[in-house]
């Protein structure tokens, strides 16, 4: 339901009537109930223009204002806001619409778009760490978002497959013989063990670096062991986004040897386009502004990831053709994309009408506000990190009782994952995070263990009642009144958070959402046998339409839901 799209139609034609001329209209939300449910603040603005007191412009605009359906009232306030209050009528039919709608009065956008979402990159030498949970949750959430909405999305996992060390790594897959395979299990060790090899033997060395060569002429043998590598590493980052039930597959991987054979032509492209200059043998662009050149070729014929990310871009906007291509990397590499960004731009490799972002990211800190390591100071393996997550949601949950031990391993799995991604949703993505178990795994607070409360409470409220769900809504009162509004506003916040690519927007309105539902169940009794049918009838028609938006919420953000907890 766009309601905000409703009411600046509404305000439009008042403006009209009242012979004002202005398309700049912001409806938003109220910040108190006793303020309205949305304001209109641009008066002071045309006060400036048309030099006339503001409130006697917004009185004229409020007896224009049509309110015979959607709006119950208006008022002025201050010194020249308008107060728009929505009838209670509307709010019930409407919300009485969408209760069988799967997509709970979300529609799909007007003008859909093509949108490349860039996200995870794990590292073939390494298994995935803490470092790569950020992307890949922010990412996948930002691309379901998207599509949910009815773009065409295209996720893409930018993997590293293509450089020096892996030569060094294929040699020793090679001597390892039939271990290897075994060995790859722990691809960590298996680096520090190829890397020692490598530091320790010149006659291992030299073998390495013919390999890189070889990889680079495609030897069969060599690409044969190198492909072996690959697909077991890439093993490992599958067995991570089922644990975290990201939706990235291997179709969607496009490593940088699948840029590779494009880096000539993005030279070629510069060079033609007169962007180029040599600084002590190595080709760059200087960008105004900076003194600091990009290197895009460096003197000895090699490439950097400059180069490749050129190459991506341009394979994005034209093979691709998309409308929007969008980042999601760590927040410190803001100045290498807004290079690149500018490089492509400017050598006509991306059109201007497509839209590139960076969508930034800070860093998850431990309790000490330091980056998140393991006691002795190494890389948290992310694969651990979960494990623990089930773990101690199984912990959080087992004293309550409720579960046999097959229910307890389900819900416990969905509780614990949930809590590490909805912590992690729930702040301003370009935020430093503090992680903490406690926080994370509580029942109070914007946590998904509170979202899944909230949607198993109203849960036990169907296991209790046998009739059947078939009414109106009805509303009653200012808790209602409230409910009701904040439901209708999941269209508005999911097209806002799409927009700004803002996940901690859709969780920051589940909690509001949650918060007044727990209000409207202390107040308004549901299941009581003195209730008016009709009522009662409301009520649960209430309630059954708010799990329904906790759900699809949860969804869009990758979290399961949990019957009983």
């Amino acid at each position: 339901m766009k309601i905000k799209s409703k009411l600046s139609t509404i305000i439009q034609k008042a403006l009209n009537n009242a012979n004002i001329e202005t398309s700049d209209i912001v409806i938003s939300d109220a910040t108190k109930p006793e303020f309205g449910d949305y304001q209109f603040n641009g008066i002071m603005k045309l006060a400036k223009q048309l030099r006339k007191n503001p409130r006697e412009i917004a009185s004229t605009v409020i007896e224009k204002i049509d309110t015979t359906n959607i709006i119950e009232k208006v008022e002025v306030a201050g010194p020249g806001f308008i107060n728009i209050w929505l009838s209670n009528k509307w709010l019930a039919n409407e919300a009485t619409d969408i209760l069988d709608d799967p997509r709970v009065g979300v529609g799909f956008v007007e003008k859909p778009q093509k949108v490349v979402v860039d996200y995870s990159g794990p590292n073939m030498a390494k298994q995935m760490h803490v470092g790569h949970l950020r992307s890949s949750i922010i990412g996948d959430t930002i691309a379901t978002l998207l599509e949910f909405l009815g773009n065409d999305v295209i996720r893409q996992n930018h993997i590293g497959d293509w450089g020096t060390q892996f030569g060094m790594l294929i040699a020793y897959l090679e001597e390892q013989g039939a271990d290897g395979n075994q060995n790859l299990k722990d691809l960590e060790q298996f680096y520090k063990d190829a890397k020692k090899r490598f530091d320790e033997s010149d006659e291992f060395a030299n073998k390495a670096r013919e390999y890189v060569v070889k990889i680079q002429q495609g030897d069969p043998h060599c690409l044969e062991l190198w492909q072996k590598f690959i697909d077991i590493s890439l093993q490992h980052c599958e067995d991570v986004y089922k644990k975290l039930s990201v939706k990235l597959t291997r179709d969607d991987v496009r490593a940088e040897s699948f840029y590779n054979p494009r880096l000539p032509k993005v030279v070629e492209t510069l060079q033609n386009r007169g962007l180029l200059v040599d600084s002590n043998g190595a080709k760059c662009v200087f960008l105004d502004g900076s003194d600091v050149p990009v290197i895009v070729q460096k003197g000895d014929g090699g490439y950097l990831y400059a180069t490749t990310d050129l190459a991506g871009l341009e394979f994005r906007a034209k093979d691709l053709k998309a409308n929007r291509i969008c980042y999601v990397v760590d927040a410190r590499q803001g100045e290498h994309f807004k290079q690149v960004f500018t490089i492509a731009k400017k050598a006509d490799m991306v059109d201007n009408s497509v839209q590139l972002e960076h969508i930034a990211f800070g860093t998850m800190m431990d309790k000490s506000g330091k980056p998140f390591k393991t006691r002795d100071g190494g890389t948290v393996k992310l694969i651990d990190l979960l494990d623990e997550a089930v773990i101690r949601a199984k912990e959080t949950i087992k004293q309550r009782n409720t579960h046999s031990q097959e229910e307890l391993d389900k819900v416990a799995n969905a509780i614990g994952i949930g809590a590490v991604k909805y912590a992690d949703l729930s702040i301003n993505r370009e935020s430093n995070y503090l992680f903490s178990w406690d926080k994370m795994l509580s029942f109070d607070g914007n946590t998904a263990l509170y979202m899944q409360y909230a949607y198993a409470r109203i849960g036990s409220i169907f296991r209790k009642y046998d009739g059947e769900l078939k009414g109106q809504i009805i509303i009653d009162d200012e808790i209602e009144h409230r409910l009701a509004l904040i439901i209708l506003k999941f269209e508005d916040t999911l097209l806002k958070a799409s927009k700004e690519a803002t996940p901690h927007t859709i969780t920051s309105y589940l909690y509001d959402l949650v918060t007044i539902f727990m209000k409207f169940y202390e107040q308004n009794p549901i299941l009581k046998d003195d209730i008016e049918p009709d009522i009662k009838m409301s009520r649960l028609l209430l309630s059954k339409l708010t799990a329904n938006v906790i759900k699809k919420g949860l969804d869009i953000l990758g979290i399961e839901v949990v019957d009983k907890i």
